[in-house]
């Protein structure tokens, strides 16, 4: 049985930075960290495809990491300089899907099939 539950989310200062994690059971190809604000579409923050590359949507490049532990099973986004535009619903994602190592910042959730339950950053200025 799939599960995945994040932790980490919180209230911060911009400038401030905040480490999300998720832990995950069962086989997946890929991983991410997905986002959504009140009144706007889902889109990917983070990916780790099934060959351990690293992608990320532009606005969040330079300043958010993702990283995986698999002893733990463990997934993680650390958030440094956060702004108040990056204020969203943080999803941890996760695919069975094979072809999942196509995904690119512009795919949004697609080739994902699996969710937590989300956890909430608010950044105020």
């Amino acid at each position: 049985q799939v599960q995945l539950v994040e932790s980490g989310g919180g209230s911060v200062q911009a400038g401030g930075s905040l480490r999300l994690s998720c832990t995950i059971s069962g086989n997946m190809y890929c991983f991410g960290w997905f986002r959504q604000a009140p009144g706007k579409e889902r889109e990917g923050v983070a990916v780790i495809d099934d060959a351990g590359s690293l992608k990320y949507a532009d606005s969040v490049k330079g300043r958010f990491t993702i990283s995986k532990d698999n002893a733990k099973n463990n997934l993680y986004l650390q958030m440094n300089s956060l702004k108040p535009e990056d204020t969203a619903m943080y999803y941890c994602g996760a695919s069975t899907i094979r072809l999942c190592y196509k995904w690119t910042s512009s795919t949004g959730p697609s080739y994902f099939n699996f969710w937590g339950q989300g956890t909430q950053v608010t950044v105020s200025s």
